[in-house]
């Protein structure tokens, strides 16, 4: 008895390149209407509020000196600043993790990247009597330096406990990145409860659980120039992350070094999240949810997922610091504590979608 043919199965079409550019043009043009309304709204609100014509003329310098001007250019617009430049090095840094172990659930603070940054700055901040939380030298060149190496420290761990056998994958990085990132973590408190200085104590543990209520002019331009850099970098490198996320033996197979490029994106990446960390603190889980929310938006291509990454990821930022500053007002809530309690849920979730059975 013969059998009705099967009717041919009609092929699922990417959307044209025009629709994809489209696409890609507004969604970048919504974020940054965002992300400036949000700026301007964090410039305006807080403990002292600023009205909005008081707030474009201190932008626009139509307003003469006034306690509103010192408000907006001195202590606000740095914060919103070092958010913009935060939360797009961490969102960044976190969608090339994600494509370096193959695992959407990587981010920083996940892999112990920032667990280990954040010990380090607090090493350097013990040893030098928190200067680094005024500004100077300690801040500028010494709380980055002791932030990469802390960020180093907890990749050649986390490396060392991922690999069995010679191998490695990425559900193995990520199990020992947490578990990184919990030891590391751990050690960073225990350094500020030996520290014996109560007073610093309390300033170096709000920093250390993520905030940006230290931002002055005179810290900006290192995190800025890093981010600059290190995402620019990483543009050039799109193509072999693309490679590498649809699979390892493709990548291999064209000619892809897996494991040295590993390697050199890592500490790549490790020196973006350690710069980020000396400046805002250990801030986690925007480096996860930027990224998932990029890639709905405009796909998985690292060209433009990276560049809408770095924006969700700063419009994030700014918004979780409002409400940092005015949900307590005047007490300032630390921004990592926000940002666990969105990330957690949403993390949560993630694994929830995850098929039963199916690798971390």
């Amino acid at each position: 008895m013969k059998t009705a043919p099967r009717p041919a199965r009609t092929p699922v079409r990417a959307a044209p390149a025009p629709a994809r550019r489209v696409r890609y043009a507004l969604v970048v043009t919504g974020l940054l209407t965002a992300l400036a309304l949000a700026a301007l709204a964090a410039l305006a609100l807080g403990s002292v509020r600023v009205p909005p014509g008081q707030v474009l003329d201190a932008l626009t310098g139509r307003s003469g000196p006034s306690p509103y001007r010192t408000i907006v250019l001195d202590v606000r617009l740095p914060r919103v600043l070092l958010g913009v430049i935060v939360g797009a090095g961490l969102a960044v840094v976190g969608a090339v993790l994600q494509a370096l172990v193959r695992n959407r659930l990587a981010d920083p603070f996940l892999l112990g990247i920032s667990s280990g940054a954040s010990a380090g700055a607090v090493l350097v901040l013990v040893a030098g009597g928190g200067a680094g939380l005024l500004g100077g030298v300690t801040t500028t060149i010494a709380l980055p330096a002791g932030a990469f190496a802390g960020a180093l420290l907890a990749l050649v761990l986390v490396y060392g406990l991922a690999r069995r056998g010679g191998t490695m994958t990425g559900p193995r990085l990520v199990l020992a990145g947490v578990a990184v990132s919990y030891i590391l973590s751990a050690l960073a408190t225990l350094l500020l409860v030996v520290a014996g200085r109560p007073e610093q104590f309390q300033e170096a543990l709000f920093w250390s659980l993520g905030g940006l209520g230290s931002a002055r002019w005179d810290t900006l331009a290192l995190p800025a120039a890093v981010l600059a850099l290190g995402t620019g970098a990483l543009l050039t490198l799109a193509r072999p992350l693309d490679l590498l996320l649809a699979g390892e033996e493709g990548a291999v197979v064209l000619g892809l070094d897996t494991a040295r490029f590993r390697a050199a994106v890592f500490v790549l990446a490790s020196l973006v999240t350690a710069v980020m960390v000396a400046a805002s603190g250990a801030v986690g889980f925007v480096g996860l949810m930027a990224p998932h929310a990029a890639r709905l938006a405009v796909g998985a291509p690292h060209r433009r997922l990276l560049p809408v990454a770095a924006l969700g990821g700063a419009l994030a930022l700014v918004l979780a610091d409002l409400a940092a500053r005015t949900v307590a007002a005047p007490q300032d809530i630390p921004v990592g504590v926000l940002t666990a309690l969105t990330g957690g849920p949403f993390f949560l979730w993630l694994l929830r979608r995850r098929p039963e059975g199916a690798a971390l």
